[in-house]
């Protein structure tokens, strides 16, 4: 499963400013209102409830939120690189930088966690982590994020 899959380069934001994680949540809500036509408020209730089961920030400065949606009829993803770091009650109480929003249909089952997966391979490639956090150039970042990896890191 690629990345290319689930993302466009229009959902990409690419020096969000923000100062706190429910701002976050609501700008990426925003912008995946946009991409699927649910509503940011829709969206933003979604994540935000899976956040308080639990921090979606896996560490190493990324978080992945993510929500299923009867409404929604494919996967969809944003992508956000921070302008700076926000404090994300990650796991490992670092502050995140990098996230990553994955939207499902309810009935997604496998494919919403193929895609959680793949996200997260992707996003532990140091050298795609370096990339990401070194520009702002939106074809950049869509590029990182879709392009098969030159290691054995994904």
């Amino acid at each position: 499963m690629d990345l290319g899959e689930f993302v466009t380069q229009e959902a990409i934001i690419p020096d969000l400013r923000v100062s706190s994680k429910k701002q976050l949540l609501q700008s990426i809500a925003e912008k995946a209102s946009e991409q699927t036509g649910l509503s940011a408020r829709a969206i933003f209730d979604t994540i935000l409830q899976r956040e308080r089961l639990g921090s979606t920030g896996v560490g190493k400065g990324i978080a992945i939120p993510h929500g299923k949606f009867a409404e929604v009829e494919r996967i969809v993803g944003v992508f956000a690189r921070l302008h700076t770091p926000i404090e994300f009650e990650a796991l490992d109480d670092q502050p995140v930088d990098i996230v990553f929003l994955l939207l499902a249909p309810e009935s997604a089952g496998a494919d919403h966690l193929k895609a959680l997966s793949r996200i997260a391979r992707v996003l532990r490639d140091p050298v795609r982590i370096a990339n990401l956090r070194a520009t702002a150039d939106p074809e950049a970042l869509y590029s990182f994020l879709t392009r098969e990896a030159t290691s054995n890191a994904a």
